[in-house]
């Protein structure tokens, strides 16, 4: 069995290109639509979540200075993110640490650049958010989770389900 215990570290590329300056990742929520049903047969209220809707998700990036990579990242087109995280596990059986290679893939559209604050030796704490158009992650070779609402693709460990719904519309 093997426990996670944490990030080593990170990398950040765009279109294959180490984006520097990047201190922190804010990583999009995944949080499927809901629906109130009410009515006629129903006791109150029931929040029905629909199969494979997923809400607007956002990716934010904290950046050390307005570098160029956050200039760059600001540009209104779409940006192809290669997120790259070496993971600290626990292997409880071996008795031994492990490190296991992290993959977040995301298309992305900036929203905002905020350019940060200026003050004697202290960083200027600029950062960036981004709407994010395409989201997959991946422990090792597995496949977690891949969202593409324009496709509607939702797939969540090997399960896609949105199939049924692209199905029905003849897609």
């Amino acid at each position: 069995m093997k426990r996670t215990e944490a990030y080593i570290d990170f990398t950040v590329y765009e279109n294959s290109r180490d984006l520097l300056g990047i201190a922190k990742v804010t990583m999009p929520d995944i949080k499927f639509l809901t629906q109130a049903v009410n009515g006629a047969g129903v006791a109150g209220n029931v929040e029905a979540v629909l199969k494979g809707m997923v809400d607007a998700m956002t990716l934010g990036l904290d950046f050390i200075s307005a570098t160029d990579s956050a200039v760059n990242l600001s540009a209104p087109v779409k940006h192809n993110i290669d997120l790259r995280v070496a993971e600290q596990q626990w292997n409880t059986v071996a008795a031994r640490t492990e490190v296991v290679a992290d993959k977040f893939v995301m298309v992305v559209i900036p929203k905002g650049l905020t350019v940060g604050s200026v003050a004697q030796a202290s960083p200027a704490d600029a950062s960036g958010e981004y709407a994010v158009y395409y989201y997959a992650a991946y422990k090792g070779k597995k496949q977690l989770w891949e969202i593409d609402p324009y496709n509607y693709i939702c797939k969540i460990n090997g399960v896609d389900y949105m199939k049924e719904v692209r199905a029905a519309l003849g897609k």
